[in-house]
């Protein structure tokens, strides 16, 4: 790879830098720009329906201020600003923002589609890097100053001659923020405050977008403290962020920013945008509530953001997409699954309100997600894995020698046909190696009768290899007669090591399963099997027959 035809970007001189002392205790202002940003980077943009349903998504989720499109740039865009507009779906407290370039038929196409709004941003930008004066303008920095000046000025006009009672607020963006010279961007902000005259009651709002990506995060921090402390009119400004993801770093740069003194945030739902987009604000939400701040924004139905997102956008969500991929909240692995199934039984076992589960950083509740899919089992599973499927799913609590045995059985399963288990196929395989193990022998029926002093008799009825028999035997209780008859008859002595039984559900009809370890007399080996019925004996005599077809095998 040919690493010298790039250069370093220059840093920003702050020796004295205070953002990495502070931490993120509040929500910003948030800002969706899905609809303008997002919307210019589709490969099909969003049909008037398409940004409708969007809209009110986004209003249902909490934003109060919401870029909807360039409507001097697109007739789709200007269309549906005046569709807000004209049928009153802009609630009273949220803001439509609308962007302009700084030329005077674009301003007037801007405002003449924003006429009667309840509340406006209108957003002027012009490009002030380096790279963009030289290559893309021709410009130095004083006509690239002289050209937004200008646009500020016939904006403040605009607004002055307005009579339909709009509320307006202003917002510019000196774009490639994080490319321009730190000192020239503090000169051209300060000079569109000059003329907009913001006060601390009345704020303009100053956007740094980092518009492409070239440097670390704790770069772009040091140059929003630099704006923030140099700029003449911090008192009555609000510090806007705009980070795109060029280097996978939209969302640190952003939570930096925040560090360094940003007062707002724009961005988009899962990050969509130009290139590798925009920031992803769910994401920033939520890191947020992990570490116990209100986002004030509710991501609280996941399914229903990713729904109506790939429906408009014809964009997908990605299984690992922070918070909201479908594998976000799985674990394969055996021993994260053995660590979230004891994490979560300690969290009840407490009676605690405070999530601590291992391995998982948030509540999938609290993002509309159920616990079933929190654990898959693959080669990679362990005990722990397994039995909280067959619990959560099937209410079947195994005892640690079944964990053992069974982990066997589904990793031969898992690695023969490389696949994964849905929960149902895990059970299935349970029960074909442990419960339903009908040869030779079966149980027809038995009967009991008590001798006294703990004594039982038992007479059963046996299949064995389709031939029905009837045994006999005596025993201090039920099981040990059983066993005492079985042993008889085929000649095979042995005995109970382990029994273990519960009721699947709970109910008086429910189901009870029995788990039987059984030791062979000559060698001492231990076989196991379990039986399910409604009667608690049946089953452990189930348990028994399907123990010992499991020893002759």
């Amino acid at each position: 790879m040919n690493f010298k035809k790039y250069q370093r970007i220059p840093e920003v001189f702050l020796p004295n830098r205070q953002w990495p002392s502070k931490v993120i205790d509040k929500a910003p202002i948030w800002c969706s720009v899905d609809l303008r940003d997002g919307n210019q980077a589709l490969e099909v943009p969003m049909t008037m329906e398409q940004k409708l349903k969007f809209y009110n998504l986004l209003l249902k989720v909490g934003f109060k201020t919401i870029e909807i499109g360039f409507p001097a740039a697109s007739e789709t865009d200007y269309n549906f600003c005046r569709e807000l507009i004209d049928n009153d779906l802009i609630p009273q407290d949220v803001a439509i923002q609308v962007l302009t370039q700084s030329r005077p038929e674009i301003i007037e196409k801007t405002m003449e589609a924003v006429y009667g709004a309840p509340n406006v941003v209108i957003h002027l930008y012009n490009s002030t890097s380096t790279l963009q004066r030289d290559v893309v303008f021709g410009f130095n920095q004083k006509e690239c100053i002289d050209l937004a000046v200008k646009g500020a000025k016939l904006i403040k006009e605009y607004i002055d001659n307005d009579e339909s009672g709009t509320n307006f607020i202003l917002e510019y963006s000196p774009e490639s923020y994080s490319s321009t010279e730190p000192d020239f961007a503090v000169e051209i902000c300060d000079a569109i405050c000059d003329v907009w005259q913001p006060t601390p009651e009345k704020k303009v709002i100053i956007n740094l977008p980092e518009t492409v990506q070239y440097t670390l995060p704790n770069v772009y921090a040091d140059m929003i403290e630099y704006f923030c402390t140099n700029t003449k009119w911090r008192e009555s400004i609000e510090v806007s962020l705009h980070t795109h993801n060029d280097r996978g770093t939209g969302v640190a740069s952003s939570e930096l920013g925040m560090l360094a003194g940003a007062d707002r945030v724009e961005g988009t739902l899962f990050g969509n945008g130009e290139r590798t987009g925009n920031v992803d604000i769910i994401t920033l939400c939520l890191n947020m509530m992990m570490q116990g701040v209100d986002p004030e924004l509710d991501f609280s139905n996941m399914n229903e953001c990713i729904d109506i997102y790939e429906e408009c956008t014809h964009m997908s969500v990605g299984p690992r997409h922070p918070w909201a991929g479908k594998l976000v909240f799985t674990a394969f692995s055996g021993s994260h699954q053995d660590a979230i199934n004891k994490g979560k039984k300690k969290m009840e076992e407490r009676g605690s309100t405070i999530w601590a589960v291992p391995y998982l950083p948030i509540d999938p509740a609290d993002v509309g997600r159920d616990y079933e899919p929190i654990i898959r089992i693959n080669s990679q599973s362990g005990r722990g894995g397994i039995s909280y499927v067959m619990e959560q799913y099937f209410g079947v609590i195994l005892p640690k020698s079944f964990q053992r045995d069974f982990l066997s059985v589904v990793k031969h399963e898992t690695d023969d046909n490389a696949k994964e288990l849905l929960p149902q196929q895990v059970f299935d395989l349970f029960d074909d190696n442990y419960i339903n193990v009908i040869s030779p022998y079966w149980l027809n029926s038995f009967s009991e009768k008590s001798l006294g002093d703990k004594m039982s008799e038992v007479e059963a009825s046996i299949t064995f290899n389709g031939d029905s028999v009837t045994i006999i035997g005596k025993g201090n209780g039920l099981l040990d007669a059983f066993v005492n008859a079985f042993s008889n008859y085929t000649g095979i002595k042995f005995s109970i090591n382990m029994y273990n039984e519960h009721a699947m559900q709970t109910g008086s009809d429910s189901a009870a399963i029995t788990y039987v370890e059984i030791k062979r007399a000559d060698d001492g080996k231990i076989f196991l099997g379990a039986g399910v019925s409604s009667s608690v004996t049946k089953s452990s005599v189930r348990a028994i027959i399907c123990a010992f077809n499991r020893m002759i095998k």
